[in-house]
């Protein structure tokens, strides 16, 4: 009995039999529609991000698993805050803010991949890649944040695995994500604007410094004559 695996990065519950699924799957003459209709169950919670997808089939029975991945933890958090891009200067621009519950989530999401000896270590490996996006966590900088995990301030909710957001903090933290990332556009405009009147300062300078060169005489030409002075 021998076994077939393929894998493939597939849409979050939007896989098809198009490549690189179909082309794959199509020799192992597998239930296709099946395959793709639990795939597209699976990964559906994770719509609109790239998912590792793993399928194992029985090549004598045609028998399948399938194992699904999560996408980077970096794609979960820009997921909860709706945002693009982080952020290029974390530690000086903020591009959104989380609520615990929602580092709760992600880690849940991610426990399985990240490489930690408990619950709380995985909810901590969230808050630093936090903090390399530029991304606030109850509108605190995620040094503070970490300090107060280690202290012990939210092992209540940790220890609940808490993902609920109380209403009034969501649409606190909603209104200033829209802030932030305002603001983010805002940076990105004025940094290449900047960046465009340094290039035609340049250019302005190169052209100048640039001096003309005198033509070079046409060869085979005679030398022009001096003028000769006029006799008083």
């Amino acid at each position: 009995m021998g076994k077939e695996t393929v894998e493939a990065l597939v849409d979050g519950g939007k896989a098809t039999a198009a490549p690189p699924l179909g082309s794959s799957l199509g020799p192992l003459k597998v239930n296709m529609g099946q395959i793709i209709s639990q795939i597209n169950e699976k990964t559906k919670v994770f719509s609109g991000m790239k998912v590792p997808v793993k399928i194992i089939v029985d090549t004598d029975t045609k028998d399948f698993s399938i194992e699904i991945g999560t996408p980077p933890t970096s794609q979960l958090i820009k997921k909860e805050v709706k945002l693009e891009t982080g952020s290029g200067e974390p530690n000086k621009l903020k591009v959104g803010v989380l609520a615990f519950e929602q580092i709760i989530k992600i880690a849940k999401m991610k426990e399985d991949a990240i490489l930690a000896n408990n619950f709380k270590s995985a909810v901590k490996v969230v808050i630093g890649v936090c903090g390399s996006m530029g991304i606030l966590i109850e509108n605190k900088d995620f040094k503070e944040i970490m300090k107060e995990v280690n202290e012990g301030k939210y092992d209540s909710l940790i220890q609940k695995q808490a993902t609920e957001i109380p209403i009034n903090k969501k649409t606190e933290y909603e209104a200033i994500n829209k802030e932030l990332q305002n603001k983010q556009k805002e940076a990105a405009k004025k940094k290449e604007e900047e960046k465009a009147a340094v290039a035609a300062e340049q250019a302005k300078t190169a052209t100048a410094g640039a001096t003309p060169t005198a033509a070079a005489p046409t060869a085979g030409a005679a030398p022009a004559e001096k003028k000769k002075e006029s006799k008083k």
